[in-house]
């Protein structure tokens, strides 16, 4: 039996990594594979898709996807930039709060890219170092994911845990990582506000003022404020909201919701998917969008890479999950129960190499369901789940280095000693403790 577990599960760890290498689509297809090599050739019963999971996603990939092409991204980036440069000099605390809410709105970290030039302007114009907000603000557009009511990894919690026949609310999920996401943020902005030597003092900054091509590059003004928001962007982003406002309306009085044929109410699961889909038909029409734009707009492709990626790793992992179920209880059940901490460090390991959050809690949450650990405490330690600023290598990430115009956000000749390291362990640690805290007393 361990010898077998042993091949098994270097098998699907194999296919993880080499998912991860591929990036993109990869991720899914390997998965599927490594659930054909479980089923065909270790005969391992395959477990359920997560059907109900994937169109959670396509639902709100799609919504979301409408409102970006119908300007409503726009309009909400505009309107950051003037938060900003109303306060100037708190821009290191106010610039990831700022990402982190767009995020949370939206439920995609893209938004972040539109904004970044600007915060780093904000803080060139006021002189202080790029460095310090661009560095969380980057690493707060991913932690508002957890903290969002139409983020991937968030439906994926609530249709995982439905199906786990241990349901959760909407309003139990963001309860527990709203204020856990924001404590964690204003910690890492805490330790970010005197980072690094001021401009003025820094002998790299200083050398490079000697180019005359860097100190025009650094004169230039970048804004959006010149960019005329039209009436219907901001209707757009009027009825998205309305949406998750219908959502958050419905997980608060599930009377409202007809009965299905079992008494009981719609599964919130169902209520999202049709939901979200008619607010982006609303906005389809109020904005005149054009169906074949909103397939080509970057949230979607996002989006569906996210659909196809779980597919795959979700349902290799529970595949394998389940084929070893009575194993892992076994010899690492006790081991999770007494230190139940420990599973937040290897969901963090996992996340450090998969680009997702959701892409994670599909690899981790059936794993921690198999070895006994209640939905709750699971949910305690989703901030967990978001790791990948570890190397450097997220969009976001690289989007900082490239638009902080001083030079000062980078990787460091080592790898790992780069901007985002610090306020990215502080923010994620602080978020899990506190979510973790919070779970124990109001689920």
């Amino acid at each position: 039996m361990a010898a077998m577990f042993w091949i098994q599960f270097i098998l699907v760890l194999g296919a993880v990594l080499i998912g991860i290498r591929k990036g993109g689509v990869a991720l899914g297809l390997i998965g599927g594979l490594g659930v054909s090599v479980l089923v065909l050739g270790f005969r391992s019963a395959p477990s359920e898709p997560p059907i109900a999971v994937m169109l959670i996603i396509l639902a709100v990939v799609t919504a979301s996807a409408t409102l970006q092409v119908a300007g409503g991204l726009d309009y909400l980036v505009q309107l950051t930039e003037k938060l900003l440069r109303a306060h100037p000099k708190y821009v290191t605390i106010l610039a990831p709060l700022c990402t982190f809410f767009l995020t949370v709105c939206c439920g995609t970290g893209h938004a972040v890219y539109a904004l970044l030039p600007v915060i780093s302007d904000v803080a060139i114009k006021t002189k202080i170092r790029p460095e310090r907000p661009m560095a969380i603000s980057s690493v707060a557009s991913q932690m508002g994911i957890t903290a969002s009511p139409v983020a991937a990894a968030v439906t994926f919690f609530l249709g995982f845990a439905a199906k786990a026949g241990h349901p959760v609310t909407l309003i139990d999920i963001i309860s527990v990582t709203m204020p856990a996401g924001i404590i964690g943020v204003l910690a890492a902005a805490a330790w970010s506000f005197n980072r690094g030597l001021e401009l003025d003092k820094d002998p790299e900054f200083q050398a490079r003022l000697q180019d005359p091509e860097f100190r025009k590059n650094l004169d230039a003004d970048v804004t959006t404020l010149d960019k005329k928001i039209s009436t219907v962007a901001k209707v757009s982003v009027a009825l998205f909201f309305a949406g998750v406002g219908t959502i958050i309306l419905m997980a608060s009085c599930p009377w409202l919701l007809p009965l299905a044929a079992d008494k009981k109410p719609i599964p919130m699961t169902t209520v999202v998917q049709f939901i979200m889909l008619a607010y982006g038909a609303f906005i389809l029409f109020a904005a005149k969008v054009k169906a074949k734009d909103i397939a080509h707009s970057s949230v979607f492709i996002a989006g569906m890479i996210a659909v196809v990626s779980i597919f795959g790793i979700a349902w290799m992992s529970d595949t394998f999950i389940s084929a070893n179920k009575k194993y892992l209880i076994d010899n690492i059940g006790i081991m999770v129960k007494m230190a139940p901490w420990t599973f937040a460090i290897a969901t963090f390991c996992i996340s450090a190499f998969v680009k997702s959050q959701a892409a994670t809690l599909a690899i981790t949450l059936p794993l921690g369901l198999a070895l006994g650990l209640p939905i709750p405490l699971l949910l305690g330690l989703m901030p967990a789940s978001y790791a990948y600023f570890f190397f450097a290598f997220y969009p976001s990430d690289l989007a900082a280095i490239n638009m902080d115009r001083t030079g000062t956000t980078r990787i460091g000749k080592f790898l790992l000693n780069h901007s985002f390291m610090i306020p990215g362990l502080i923010g994620v640690g602080v978020s899990t403790v506190v979510a973790y805290t919070i779970s124990q007393f109001i689920l």
